[in-house]
């Protein structure tokens, strides 16, 4: 699983956040629109994030250390939880406080009124070829997943955050054009606050649901399902058919510490059982490259005491 195209996923939706948010701030000047202030800190948050999302990659690349045996890899997973509060902070609070400002405090739209609709189709079509190179980076690892399951299941974090802040920018734009066409038709400047008040809570959803899925990440989530029985097999191959207890868990995205006790006869020798385990860890480490430790006791099954 490599990490070169969360990477590109990650650049290219910057590349597209930084441009969108100049225009949205040039467009919010010359009119004053809720929608489009709330969307101007929405590329800003988004822009942020892209950012974390690369210090957190370059970070956890760092070297393993005494303190840190297993390496900095769930310095990815932090980072991409920092996102998950910036985009409910920066992104989703204030343009709900935005919204209830203009909603005591409706102003119509009297200058420029062409400026921020011709921004949001702009900025719909840009976000529109990130979120294209999102779904063509996921799709070469996502097999046949459903989205929602892949986004709950893949271990590494950047591009379900990137897809789901470049969906989000989507639908977020259209709560944008939303409020501002309402404005234009009506001359009434509440539209243009529950343009920005949806706007809210879309982030403020995505934000939970970020947050969450990273919370998983950071406690420590096991291989799917898929890797698992990869590295059953492997254990049966090798000899090892009965396996007392087997544990899993991404101590990275890209890395999988593998646990297991496994019987072994009581008159088999040492060298036998050496033997046995090293084929064991061949075939795993084959079957699953991610896994990157392993340790395999092997042991004595014993009948249960009864009852």
């Amino acid at each position: 699983m490599s990490t070169e195209g969360g990477t590109k996923a990650v650049v290219a939706a910057l590349s597209a956040n930084l441009g969108i948010a100049v225009t949205k701030f040039g467009a919010w000047a010359l009119t004053g629109s809720s929608s489009m202030l709330a969307e101007a800190i929405h590329s800003v948050a988004d822009s942020g994030n892209q950012v974390l999302l690369l210090v957190g990659g370059k970070a956890s690349k760092r070297e393993a250390t005494e303190e840190h045996p297993f390496g900095f890899a769930r310095y990815r997973y932090y980072y991409a939880f920092l996102v998950a509060v910036v985009l409910f902070t920066v992104g989703g609070l204030f343009a709900l406080y935005e919204a209830w400002h203009k909603w005591q405090h409706p102003e119509p739209i009297e200058s420029w009124h062409w400026v921020p609709v011709v921004v949001l189709l702009v900025a719909i079509v840009l976000e529109g070829l990130s979120f294209r190179t999102a779904i063509h980076e996921s799709n070469k690892v996502r097999g046949n997943l459903p989205w929602t399951k892949f986004v709950r299941r893949h271990r590494a974090p950047e591009l379900p955050v990137v897809l789901m802040e470049d969906a989000g920018a989507l639908i977020g734009l259209i709560f944008a054009l939303f409020g501002v066409s309402m404005t234009l038709i009506t001359e009434d400047g509440r539209w243009d606050a529950v343009g920005s008040a949806a706007i809210g809570l879309l982030l403020v959803t995505i934000a939970v649901v970020l947050g969450s899925e990273t919370r998983e990440m950071l406690l420590g989530e096991s291989a799917v399902p898929e890797d698992i029985d990869k590295i059953k097999v492997a254990l049966a191959d090798a000899g090892y058919t009965d396996v007392i207890h087997l544990r899993t868990v991404h101590i990275g995205p890209e890395d999988i510490l593998v646990t297991a006790k496994v019987a072994a006869a009581p008159d088999e020798s040492l060298a036998t059982i050496v033997a046995r385990t090293d084929d064991a860890e061949a075939r795993i480490r084959a079957a699953v490259p991610a896994v990157k430790l392993i340790f395999i006791e092997p042991d004595v099954r014993r009948a249960p005491d009864p009852a």
